[in-house]
């Protein structure tokens, strides 16, 4: 590695709880806002004069732009510092969330909820605190602190989905979204306590701690070690399930109890009992990764959602079970995250680990935007999830079987001649499938929206008249 060890001793970091109760506030906010998205889903669609998939779509892009930009979040909070991310992530959120309270077209619904909210989750959501924790936290508590934080972002969406919900009904939609917007303020006031100690190496840089390390290696080395790596690329895959099915089931479910007579407080029910069992199924994840492999967990956690959509599918259809698969769905939720970041960590180590998870979930939003879009599309053309459910059935054993190849041990150096090229080939190759594959979806996305809305009352009355309606029943 070139000669850049640290020789000034890095200044002594801050309480573990500290950081740990604001990066679990700031991934509660978010990630809890971000949650209730699909509660509005009903009311935005009939004031936009759109249908299901149209404001899917809206969501659907949020997911990839959030994707997109991760990687480049992350990479600029591992160079520079989380807490400068974060806050312009939490102002950008603000922003977002407030003008989707006042769209009055889809297009302003789609640039607002869909490019504004997913460049505020690349910046704030729980890449860059999770990495900022990954390098805060003592290595022999680094999962349990992952899987700590990732557990308190679930009690966001445990108590703002109720609460997004008892507003809407008391103030209207648009009033609630606002609400939510100040609430999104918060970010940036507690992204400072994530402040890292700064150290310098001997050429005069300066960086992170746990950054300027003798481990640490220009990330276009990194990123190209990573794509050539298998294991790596077989976690992606597996992180595109997760995105499927937790965007797919957070944004659909309430639609889909719907669809099956079920009251309007059983989707706001369902999707706050997934929060709070998710508490307990992320800390349960970070602490059973000190005892068993992670990518067997892994494998058991996807395996056992693709159980829970078959129970949910197959058995009678009352709240009791709904409640049941919601309990179960929470506690194999977000589950994923600390096992997943810990994988790569355990390959790459902490240095380049904003960015190299970045790229595994941007894998997780491409699945979200499939998930979520494809979603209501299908459902829109066949009147029914049950298509939709299957197939994340079938993705959940995929990603079951793969996990049992991956390994967390460190991946193997670049050859030389590789390490002394720029090596981006493999990445470049990778960004431009992306790149076409998300600007086609997009386009074709965007064509649909725009055909939804010209379709207007017809689309919307499709929507409104049918009695699965959770936000405004048919009377």
């Amino acid at each position: 590695m070139p000669d850049t060890a640290v020789v000034s001793t890095p200044k002594p970091a801050k309480s573990l709880l500290w950081v740990l109760v604001a990066a679990g506030a700031i991934t509660s906010i978010t990630l809890g806002i971000r949650s209730t998205f699909g509660l509005f889903l009903l009311p935005v669609a009939e004031a936009l004069g759109t249908n299901r998939a149209g404001f899917a779509l809206a969501i659907a892009i949020q997911n990839l732009v959030w994707g997109l930009g991760q990687p480049i979040a992350g990479g600029v909070a591992d160079r520079y510092g989380a807490p400068k991310v974060l806050a312009v992530g939490g102002g950008l959120y603000a922003v977002g969330v407030f003008g989707m309270s006042r769209s009055t077209s889809t297009t302003a619904f789609y640039l607002s909820g869909g490019l504004l909210v997913g460049m505020a989750m690349a910046a704030a959501s729980f890449s860059v605190v999770l990495a900022a924790v990954g390098r805060l936290a003592p290595p022999e508590r680094r999962t349990w602190a992952i899987g700590i934080v990732t557990a308190a972002g679930s009690l966001g969406q445990f108590l703002l989905v109720p609460t997004a919900g008892w507003l809407d009904v008391r103030i209207g939609w648009r009033a609630a979204m606002a609400a939510l917007g100040s609430i999104a303020l918060l970010v940036v006031a507690l992204s400072f306590v994530l402040r890292e100690p700064r150290s310098t190496g001997v050429d005069g840089a300066s960086g992170p701690s746990g950054t300027a390390t003798a481990e640490a290696e220009p990330f276009r080395l990194a990123i190209s070690r990573a794509l050539r790596h298998p294991s790596y690329l077989l976690l992606c895959l597996g992180f595109l399930v997760c995105g499927f099915h937790v965007t797919f089931i957070g944004t659909h479910l309430p639609s889909y109890l719907g669809d099956l007579g079920m009251s309007r407080a059983a989707g706001a029910r369902a999707i706050a009992l997934i929060g709070l069992f998710n508490v307990i199924g992320a800390f349960s994840a970070g602490m059973l990764a000190n005892r068993f492999p992670k990518n067997v967990l892994l494998s058991v956690i996807y395996g056992l959602r693709a159980v829970a959509i078959v129970g949910l599918v197959l058995l009678p259809h009352t709240p009791g079970v709904v409640m049941a698969f919601a309990a179960v769905m929470g506690l194999l939720w977000l589950s994923t995250v600390p096992l997943t970041s810990g994988i790569v960590v355990g390959q790459f180590g902490v240095a380049n680990a904003g960015s190299l998870f970045g790229v595994v979930f941007l894998f997780h939003q491409i699945g979200a935007f499939i998930g979520v879009w494809y979603g209501g599309k299908l459902a829109d053309a066949t009147g029914s999830y049950d298509v939709v459910w299957w197939i994340a059935v079938a993705l959940g054993l995929f990603a079951a079987l793969i996990n049992l190849f991956v390994s967390d041990k460190p991946a193997p150096p670049l050859p030389v001649r590789m390490a002394g090229a720029p090596g981006l080939g493999a990445a470049a190759g990778m960004a431009s499938v992306l790149a076409i594959a998300a600007v086609s979806g997009v386009g074709a996305a965007l064509a649909g929206g725009e055909r939804a809305g010209a379709e207007g009352v017809a689309g919307t009355a499709g929507v409104a008249t049918v009695p699965y309606c959770v936000l405004h029943p048919a009377s």
